[in-house]
Formats: C-alpha cells, structure tokens, sequence
C-alpha cells in the first residue's frame, strides 16, 4: 500500500491547514459487501405463450431477458387474475402474482415494463374520460334523488295524516341512492397499502401495482418501524386472497370481499439488501410471496444498433392480447359492482402428479440439514408459485379455461425453479449486519450525492440518509468506510470551511485514487 505525504502548512493561528489530500490507497477502497454469484440463465422457453412478447422487449430494449420476463408475468397476471382462482395443493387461490425485479439504475426496467403495459395505458386514458361523463350524469341523478327523498320525508313527518301516507309509500318505493361509477384506474404506482385500500372500495376489484420507484416504498412510510408488521401482513393477505378489514373514522367498519392484486416492484440493488434481510420481512412470509430475481447486468454490453421489426409486431400482439383482457367483464359477486367471485382453474390428473413430484422433493429439502433450509419460507411456497404461474399462462391463452395442462405445469414448475434458485442467492448474500448496509447506503450518499470533497460527521446527521440522521448510527457507518478506504481521517485542527475541526474526513472517490 503506497501513500502520498501531505503537504501542510500552519495559518497564523498555529492550526493545520490542508492541501493535498493525505494517504490514499493506490488499490482503491475495498467493497463493504461480497459480489453475489452468478445467477442461472433465465428458462425463457418456458414462458410459453408470453415468450414471443418477452424476446421482442428484449430485442428492443437490449435490457436483461429476466427483467422482459418479469414484467411480462406481472402484466399477465394482472390481466387474468380476475377470471378465475387456481387450484393449489392447499386448496385454491388467485392466480395474482408479486414480482420483484431487483437492478441497477440503467438496466431499462421502465422501458420493459412500458413496453408491456402501454395498452393498459391506452385503456386507462380512454375509460379516464368515459368516467368523467359518468361522474357528471351520477352527479345529477344524485341530486335529483337526495331533494325528491328530503321532500318526501318532509311529508312523511307532517300533520297531514293522508299525505303522510301518501309521502311514506312513495318512499317504499323508491329505487336505491344511485351509486357512483367506479374509478377508473386499473393501476397504481403509490405502493402503500392504505393507499391500494382505498382504491379497492371505489374502483376495479382487480389492479395491478407497477413500481420502478420501490425503493420509496422499502425505505418510506409504508416499511418504517411502525407500520412494516401492518404493511408485509396487507399485502401477504391480498396475496392470499383474504377480505380485507377496513376501518374509517367517523364511518366504521366494513369489509373488502373479492379483490385481487398482482404487482411488479423495481428496486435498485442498495435498497433491497436491507428487505431481503429485514426479519419482519421474512418471518411474516411477506417476501416469500414474490418471485425474485438480479439478473446479471446488460450495461457496457448494449452495443447493438436497430433490431428486428418482426419485434414490433410481437409487442402489438400482446397488446391487444391485454386490450382484450382488460375490456372483458370479469364474474362479480351479484348485486355487487366491485366484488370478484372467480370460479375455480383445476388441474388435469397429469399436472397435478408433476406438482406434487415437484412439492415432494423441495419439501424434503427444507430439512434442517437440507439445501432449503435457510430460504424454507420461499421454498415452502414455490409449489404453489408453480401452479399459479401454471394459472396465469393457461388462462392468458383462454380465460375461459378450467384445466391446467401437464405441459402447462411444467413450464410453471420450471419457472418456479428458477425463481427460487435465484432467491437462494439473493438471500445468502443480504445476511449481512444492519452496521453494513448503513455503511453501505451512507457511501452511496457521499460519492453520489455529496458535493464537498470534505465531510463532517454533523454534515450527516444534519443532511444525511434519514436513517443515520442519530449520533451512533452515524458514527459507526464512518467507522465502516475508514476502516475501508472509502473516508480518511483528518488531522484534528485541520481548516475545512474557514474553520478548526477537530473531526473531519476526506472522501475517497474514483476520481480521488492516485
């Protein structure tokens, strides 16, 4: 390790005053966390009627296959999973998938998921408006019905017992309160729970949550101290298919039947280490219900000029594939605008052997002693992973379909496959201590979004990640990188700002390394 020597001089006052940045490591900082393995290649052969789509993102795009692939599943899921529940081998359940695209800022995660979901788009527009017409003949019926129901009450409580008569019978029979058109959005993009909630009670019974900012969602309101038990147990029961149990002030209690949600959350790689290691996260079986993936990065590698216009034709089919979907009535409970009754996808006597091969030997494997066992919520659930990707697929060809295909079941197994050899390695590599990943996240903040060359340990409580805005905390992420390289310690007295301090640090960027 070679080190350059400062070259200092005192002020008049007899303080230190720097000019040359001091011992700087000619190898750079050393990384606070471990590479992650390579991942396997994504099994794009067993998309089966997506997988036409998903290539054509590709091409395009030139972003990662896997990044393609989970936005197509997520899409998809969205589209079907009003149409019909899926058997299980617990019995049934939605066909609603949770999607969790872990990448780099560049990988063309947004592009991929535009790409898919611009005939959701187009469809929200155009209802956007029809709802707008709506609202206003609601808006009048509305008034029309609440002045005819107060005249008719004010009969009714009058002196004049024939009226009285007269004005309560009309009463009897009049129709309901005219009941407000649904909202329009079939999507959200805020991904907290109360606000998905809240959608559910006036709008469409199936959404769909697509997110490329899930780090505000991991490291925001929705995940903080107080509400991460409320938020992993909403969400894992929307995935479950539960009634959700809503209160309001001033207006009870009610109960939301028949819902459904699929989602697809993009988070950058700093962002999601601390969830995957997050033991409300894990023990609540909140990210056991989400099919994971960090494909390998595309970046440096895009070269590519143009691609085949065969792509674009591939991308329209698919969309008007969805068009469709999304404009097709779904089964509602009857007398209800808003509440799913699906009937029931069951399995073929083939698929279901292949799903319970494949339940028999990844039950096995969670023994204490067993491959499995340190990812066992994930793996206890891929079964089911299994038939609802099987669902999905089945019911994007036929919404009308009520059997899963042996072919079918084993694309989804083999999809499920995948999916959980990739969770093995993103969990292995997020069991690091909760003093790394401030570290990490703090040297982020310095070399990404600190202006000065300089930092003062004040400088971060004040103005640094909300997380390290505590003494201790700050203190032990400086420890981390000094002990790596990544700050170096000042001379006490040193002049950082026209004034003495007596702790001061120099950040070490790329640029920094002589």
């Amino acid at each position: 390790m070679n080190y350059t020597s400062p070259e200092q001089m005192l002020d008049e006052k007899g303080a230190i005053r720097l000019e040359i940045p001091v011992a700087i490591n000619d190898e750079g900082p050393s990384p606070l966390i471990r590479e992650i393995p390579k991942g396997k290649p994504y099994p794009i052969d067993a998309l089966g009627p997506l997988q036409r789509a998903v290539e054509a993102v590709h091409d395009k795009t030139q972003a990662p296959i896997a990044i393609a692939a989970q936005s197509a599943l997520a899409v998809a899921s969205f589209a079907v999973q009003g149409f019909a529940d899926v058997e299980t081998l617990g019995g049934f359940a939605p066909v609603s998938l949770y999607c969790l695209t872990v990448a780099q800022s560049g990988e063309r995660k947004s592009g991929s998921d535009k790409l898919l979901m611009q005939a959701v788009r187009d469809f929200e527009a155009a209802t956007a408006a029809e709802f707008k017409v709506n609202l206003a003949i609601y808006s009048t019926e509305k008034t029309i019905w609440e002045l005819k129901h107060k005249r008719l009450m004010k009969g009714a409580a009058g002196t004049n017992a024939n009226k009285a008569l007269e004005a309560r019978a009309e009463l009897d029979a009049m129709p309901n309160q005219p009941e407000a058109p649904l909202l329009p959005n079939r999507t959200a993009t805020d991904p907290t729970f109360e606000g998905l909630v809240k959608l559910f009670a006036v709008g469409h019974p199936s959404l769909g949550l697509f997110t490329d900012e899930a780090g505000s969602f991991i490291g925001g309101h929705a995940m903080n101290s107080d509400n991460r038990l409320k938020t992993c147990a909403g969400f894992s029961g929307l995935w479950d298919g539960a009634s959700i149990n809503r209160t309001r002030a001033g207006d009870g209690a009610s109960t939301l039947r028949g819902r459904r949600l699929a989602s697809h959350m993009m988070v950058q790689p700093i962002a999601a280490r601390p969830l995957l290691a997050d033991p409300v996260a894990n023990t609540q079986g909140f990210l056991a219900r989400f099919l994971m993936c960090e494909p390998e990065s595309a970046i440096g590698t895009r070269t590519r000029r143009g691609y085949d216009p065969a792509s674009d034709t591939a991308i329209a089919t698919f969309g008007v594939k969805l068009r469709t979907l999304v404009e097709t009535s779904l089964p509602l409970r009857e007398g209800t605008m808003n509440e799913l009754e699906p009937p029931h996808l069951r399995f073929s006597n083939d698929a279901k052997e292949l799903l319970l091969q494949y339940y028999e030997i990844t039950e096995k494997d969670q023994a204490p002693d067993g491959k499995l066992a340190h990812v066992r919520p994930y793996a206890s659930k891929t079964a089911e992973q299994a038939a609802r990707i099987a669902g999905v697929m089945t019911l994007w060809t036929d919404p009308n379909a009520t059997k899963i295909t042996a072919d079918t079941m084993a694309n989804g197994i083999e999809l499920a496959q995948y999916y959980l050899s990739e969770v093995e390695r993103l969990v292995d590599a997020a069991i690091i201590s909760e003093k790394v990943v401030q570290a990490e996240l703090l040297k982020k903040w310095l070399t990404e979004s600190w202006p000065d060359e300089y930092i003062l340990p004040r400088d971060i409580i004040r103005k640094g990640p909300n997380s390290l805005r505590e003494s201790e905390k700050a203190k032990s992420a400086i420890s981390l990188l000094e002990k790596h390289g990544w700050l170096l310690r000042l001379a006490p007295g040193t002049i950082i700002r026209d004034k003495k301090r007596k702790e001061a640090y120099q950040i070490v960027r790329p640029q920094n390394v002589l």
